[in-house]
């Protein structure tokens, strides 16, 4: 008797097992913006701005809010800041490696691979950030003007403290 009660409390146990399992969350990653922004300050400083637009652009699509708008905004800054570093020096080589990592996204392109000049890229490339920046600044205005004006502020900030280097992270306030 003792031995089919053991038995049946045992076979219950294991029919509820999955339903407990089931009603258990996965963890979540912690702080999923804090995240965001230290890949982001990662791409940057790596110099990988195809990679940190391209995340930049993913955090406009899934929460499309100011702030995530003015981190768009910035990378288009950064790469704009970064192009200007580099055609002040004359450093050529590096424009065309920029150009080539916004160009390049998949392995069909180094057999079909995007060709110019460097000097014809940055100033494509710089016509075009400085536009894309213009529009992505005026939405994340349009969402929340107080919340725009607070991040301006933090970068503006950052800028002035790094002035040779700022497009190369983002401001730390921002990874806090």
């Amino acid at each position: 008797m003792r031995r089919t009660a053991i038995i049946l409390s045992l076979c219950v146990a294991i029919d509820l097992v999955p339903v407990v399992l089931l009603s258990v969350e996965p963890p979540r990653p912690v702080c999923g913006a804090v995240a965001l922004m230290t890949k982001l300050d990662r791409y940057l400083a790596a110099g990988d701005y195809r990679r940190a637009l391209e995340l930049a652009q993913r955090e406009v699509d899934e929460t499309a809010s100011a702030a995530s708008y003015i981190h768009l905004t910035y990378v288009y800054h950064a790469i704009d800041a970064y192009l200007a570093y580099l055609s002040q020096g004359e450093n050529w080589t590096a424009v065309e490696h920029l150009y080539l990592n916004l160009a390049y996204r998949d392995s069909e392109d180094l057999v079909d691979p995007p060709g110019g000049l460097a000097r014809m890229a940055k100033e494509m490339i710089q016509t075009s950030v400085r536009q894309q920046s213009d529009v992505s600044s005026a939405m994340a205005a349009r969402l929340d003007k107080t919340e725009s004006d607070r991040l301006w502020m933090e970068q503006a900030g950052w800028r002035r403290t790094n002035e040779k280097t700022w497009w190369q992270g983002v401001p730390s306030s921002w990874r806090e």
